[in-house]
């Protein structure tokens, strides 16, 4: 049997993972999942949009970008108080991390450094930590990593070949330069995508082949469901099918076996058998909190629920266990 690690994935063999039946897909994803964690244990992030609105990017889905009227209300930079009292409430419902997300194309080094110090005071509430700001140069991501930053989240979105008719501000290549700062830093790294923008089969196909043939595989892979966004040019887009998006769970679980596979945007329109039917499927990581950056997310005590009738359990990150 070929290794279960690979970065030589083909078009041909992702297709036939998404062809396979869906019990069959269902199970070999499940199998390889019980494999490297446990089953039953899901990782809770809590997402803050700390520098909200007027991003010079053009992203289709974003209603923080400066191209459309989303009626997004603008927000500078918070101060570090107030981001570190967040950081507090989200610890207490039960986040073992907590990221941060500003609306940049990249951050200057004045806004870098007040991010470091956010970075340094919520390390010290014992919870890990997730940046999202743009691009990085080498060196804003070396500053990071030194400043204890566990995670650097940065998407690619979707297959190269579907990319130009999402983003035309910023290339693909772009988004593999910051990519491999961030690993070059030695940071762990947070990269997913959007399913659901109008993009074929060839295209998920194309996004996970991505993720999986970089030299190492993201610690950490979002799967967002496009949210439709008035006033984006995405606003009338047909929702995905939820089935299709299962599939893609559990082609993404088998692809990179031993990356958190996260729940991110969208879930607040996903059914609750759908998240069971994800978790099954091998998500083991969501978003947790009223908002993903901007968009909602299902109340605390709905996930609890939840998380209550499947028998699952909130992941003890080794950070709080050290608190």
């Amino acid at each position: 049997m070929t290794s279960e690690i690979r970065h030589d994935w083909t078009l041909q063999e992702v297709q036939a993972l998404f062809e396979l039946p869906f019990a069959d897909l269902m199970f070999r994803a499940q199998s390889i999942h019980r494999k490297y964690f446990d089953p039953n244990a899901v990782q809770i992030s809590t997402l803050l949009s700390i520098k909200t609105g007027t991003c010079p990017e053009d992203c289709a889905y974003c209603p923080q970008s400066g191209h459309y009227k989303t009626g997004v209300q603008k927000q500078k930079l918070m101060s570090v108080e107030e981001v570190v009292s967040s950081a507090k409430i989200a610890k207490e419902k039960g986040a073992s991390r907590f990221c941060m997300g500003a609306g940049w194309r990249n951050p200057t080094d004045h806004d870098l450094e007040q991010t470091i110090e956010m970075v340094k005071q919520i390390k010290s509430l014992g919870m890990e930590t997730c940046l999202t700001l743009g691009m990085l140069t080498q060196e804003q991501a070396n500053k990071l990593k030194e400043a204890g930053l566990d995670y650097y989240n940065h998407n690619v979105d979707t297959s190269p070949e579907y990319y130009e008719k999402i983003i035309t501000t910023r290339t693909y290549q772009d988004r593999l330069d910051t990519l491999e700062a961030v690993r070059q830093s030695g940071m762990n790294v947070c990269c997913g995508g959007i399913v659901g923008m109008g993009e074929d089969l060839n295209d998920r196909c194309g996004l996970l082949m991505t993720l999986a043939n970089l030299p190492e595989h993201p610690d950490s892979v979002p799967i967002n469901k496009l949210i439709p966004i008035e006033g984006t040019p995405l606003a009338q887009q047909s929702e995905i099918d939820p089935i299709d998006f299962a599939r893609t769970i559990a082609v993404a679980r088998i692809m990179m076996p031993k990356s958190f596979v996260r729940l991110s945007a969208g879930r607040n329109t996903m059914s609750d058998e759908l998240q069971a039917m994800c978790f099954f499927a091998g998500a083991n990581s969501i978003h947790y909190g009223e908002k993903l950056l901007v968009t909602p997310l299902p109340e605390e005590e709905k996930d609890q629920a939840l998380f209550q009738r499947l028998g699952v359990k909130p992941l003890v990150s080794e950070a709080t266990q050290c608190a």
